[in-house]
């Protein structure tokens, strides 16, 4: 078995196909991969700068901070500024009745002329309704339109109708004391020329509250060349981040790549060749046969590109675009057709962008390696119908607890500002579970298998099972069985058990064609192969193989099922036909008549399948089911598929195939158990009828 895993090793390093698909895969990381330097000092508050004093190279504005800006919105959206349109003709109108009262009632000059001043005066001051419910007054100053133009006026600076009435009464009171102010005006009826000239409008009012508030400055002061930065130890505060911060990204945006270009250029390279040799050690140490398959090397590396593309499109949308990227779908979509042993190392390496290109790369990364986690244990548990939705509860709790904590580690306390970059994770736990039906696209594309296809086929009610179970009901027990100790053997080996129980429930699928040729599915009295020659039954029996490929495709089972339909006999023959054809005087040199013509195993599973169902079957011409016979008839059985070369080409151990036949020995005795007889019931007349009886003598 080393000599052929040495071999086999030997023809992957070799196979050109897959440094083709490398290649592609490095063109496109390469072409994608945004030309734009890195900044070059990490930092975090609270901690010493480990850098040499660092004094600012050029003039740039000092960013505020996301809490800054939320405060100054949300006292810009509690400060409300009414808005206010003068009325140039209410005063001229009011004058007019002033001059029709003086005619009216002869009112005095002097009276007339002093009225005309005073209500000039408030009228070109401006009148507001007393009780403007619909103005709101949350300001100590309002704007006013005169003329198209509008300026800001003290609010106490105008007049309501009261104090314009007021003041009316306190001009006549104070500059013509000879008149009684209170019983002339009010025979004149000057009162009902008070009217408000200022007309609130809310339109406009709403017009100016939105852009105060969306007319906020992002920064505050400047920091100018040859200012000290931070010095070399400093503990980074708060405000020394904030002037880090606006440096970098000053330096992002302008400032730039100062290198050479092709200096970039070749760092790129190196860090895409060391993700994607990365993804071939991993997949080479942990599956190499991987490696010899295209479709399925080609999926995962698709997966990688998938999340390299994300990472760069999502980051040039803005940093916090990249907390809604649904990283763990790709851990899924690996999952489908994959172990997790192999899947959760390479969504780790798949993530490894996050570090070199996002600005939260360090903490992305966290929050993205855990929800991978929780989706690949909870969707083991939860992938029927709406508990699906499920996983995207349980991933954002995940998700959310990670960021709390960086949030606490670099300042204590959870601002309001960051239930911004809550809701981009909450989309991102969603988006999981809605992306994740793309995987039976996927499936399509590169003629994979996925767990859940897997999962309906091996259900019993499947329309091909139920007419197995109809036409040949003994050939189906059968195949549960296999299925049975095939699984469980796989299991120990640490092999596809959802492949195995699949390609043994179909393995032996061809019987349908023909249920009376097989003993399990003959009827009591009948005998099919009575008038036969000992060649016509093997062909009959044979032909169960051929008749099993041509009912799988038209059923469109996968490639990967129907490898177990031509694999399980391999190349071995029927013994029973042949040893009678021999005991019958034919040529012993005569084997071709008596040999399927399928293929050799080379998947453990298709191994496992194999040896079980050769096991399963001769476990019942046993008459002693002691624990020494079962282990000598699973002895004789994988010793003479080894002997007869059957597992030349399969990849397993000596080591496996042993702790196969363990599990194999221990099912067996498990099923065959030794059970209790019960005794006859003995023939003992009762009491009453013995009484009876002596009673009739």
């Amino acid at each position: 078995m080393d000599i052929i895993n040495t071999n086999k090793t030997k023809a992957i390093l070799k196979k050109r196909s897959v440094y083709v698909s490398l290649s592609l895969a490095f063109i496109v990381m390469i072409l994608f991969f945004p030309a734009e330097g890195k900044f070059p000092y990490e930092y975090h508050k609270g901690r010493p700068w480990m850098y040499e004093t660092l004094v600012a190279p050029i003039d740039f504005p000092i960013l505020k901070t996301q809490a800054e800006l939320f405060e100054e919105k949300d006292a810009a959206a509690s400060k409300v500024v009414p808005y206010y349109i003068y009325d140039e003709a209410a005063g001229a109108e009011q004058l007019n009745r002033l001059a029709h009262l003086q005619v009216r009632y002869s009112i005095p000059q002097d009276l007339e002329k002093e009225l005309q001043s005073a209500l000039m005066q408030v009228y070109e001051t401006g009148i507001i309704p007393d009780n403007n419910e619909s103005a709101p007054s949350r300001t100590s100053y309002v704007i006013v339109q005169r003329n198209k133009r509008a300026t800001e006026e003290l609010l106490s600076d105008l007049y309501t109708v009261t104090s314009a009435w007021q003041y009316i009464k306190n001009d006549i009171f104070i500059n013509m004391p000879q008149y009684n102010a209170d019983s002339i005006l009010a025979l004149y009826g000057i009162d009902k020329l008070v009217h408000p000239n200022l007309t609130f409008s809310q339109q406009n009012t709403e017009l100016l509250h939105k852009e105060a508030m969306d007319y906020i400055s992002p920064t505050k002061g400047m920091v100018y060349s040859g200012q000290l930065i931070v010095t070399e130890g400093e503990t980074v505060t708060a405000d020394i981040q904030q002037m880090l911060d606006s440096y970098k990204a000053e330096y992002e945006m302008s400032y730039g790549y100062t290198g050479n270009i092709w200096q970039l250029y070749i760092a790129h390279a190196f860090i895409c060749i060391v993700i994607l040799l990365l993804v071939y050690v991993t997949i080479y140490f942990v599956n190499f046969n991987i490696l010899t398959e295209s479709n399925r090397f080609n999926f995962i590396l698709l997966v990688v590109l998938m999340s390299f593309l994300v990472t760069v499109f999502a980051n040039g949308l803005g940093s916090q675009v990249m907390y809604m990227a649904p990283y763990a779908v790709f851990a899924l979509y690996m999952m489908a057709f994959f172990r997790n042993r192999l899947v959760f190392p390479i969504y780790m390496i798949s993530l490894l962008p996050l570090l070199v290109m996002s600005e939260n790369g360090i903490e992305l990364y966290m929050l993205n390696m855990v929800a991978g986690g929780i989706a690949l244990v909870s969707f083991s548990f939860l992938y029927r119908g709406w508990l699906q939705f499920m996983n995207s509860l349980i991933i954002f709790v995940g998700m959310f607890i990670i960021h709390t904590a960086f949030r606490m580690m670099e300042g204590g306390v959870f601002e309001v500002a960051n239930y911004r970059i809550i809701s981009y994770i909450f989309c991102n736990a969603f988006l999981v579970v809605a992306a994740y039906p793309l995987v039976f696209l996927l499936e399509k594309i590169f003629s994979l298998v996925s767990v859940a296809t897997l999962k309906d086929l091996s259900d019993t009610n499947n329309r091909l099972l139920q007419e197995l179970a109809r036409k040949a009901p003994g050939t189906f027990q059968h195949s549960l069985q296999v299925a049975n100790l095939a699984e469980r053997a796989v299991l120990a080996i640490r092999g596809n058990s959802r492949l195995v129980k699949v390609g043994a429930m179909y393995h032996d699928i061809g019987k349908i064609n023909n249920p009376q040729c097989f003993i399990e599915n003959q009827a009591p009295g009948v005998q099919y192969h009575k008038d036969l020659s000992p060649q016509e039954s093997a062909k009959e029996i044979i032909r169960h193989v051929a008749d099993g490929v041509e009912i799988a495709k038209k059923h469109n089972l996968p490639q990967i099922v129907i490898d177990f339909i031509t694999s399980h006999h391999g190349r071995s023959q029927t013994a029973y036909f042949y040893m009678q054809y021999c005991n019958n005087g034919g040529d012993p040199e005569n084997t071709a008549d008596f040999t399927y013509q399928g293929t050799l195993p080379t998947a453990k599973e298709q191994v496992v399948v194999m040896m079980a169902d050769a096991v399963e079957a001769a476990s019942r011409t046993l008459k002693d089911y002691s624990a020494e016979s079962i282990s000598k008839l699973v002895e004789s059985i994988t010793s003479q598929r080894i002997n007869d070369s059957q597992l030349a080409m399969a990849d397993i151990s000596i080591k496996e195939i042993n702790v196969v036949k363990a599990v194999f020995k221990k099912h067996l005795q498990e099923i065959y158990h030794a059970r209790i007889a019960y005794p006859p019931k003995k023939n003992v007349t009762s009491k009453r009828d013995v009484l009876v009886n002596e009673d009739t003598e």
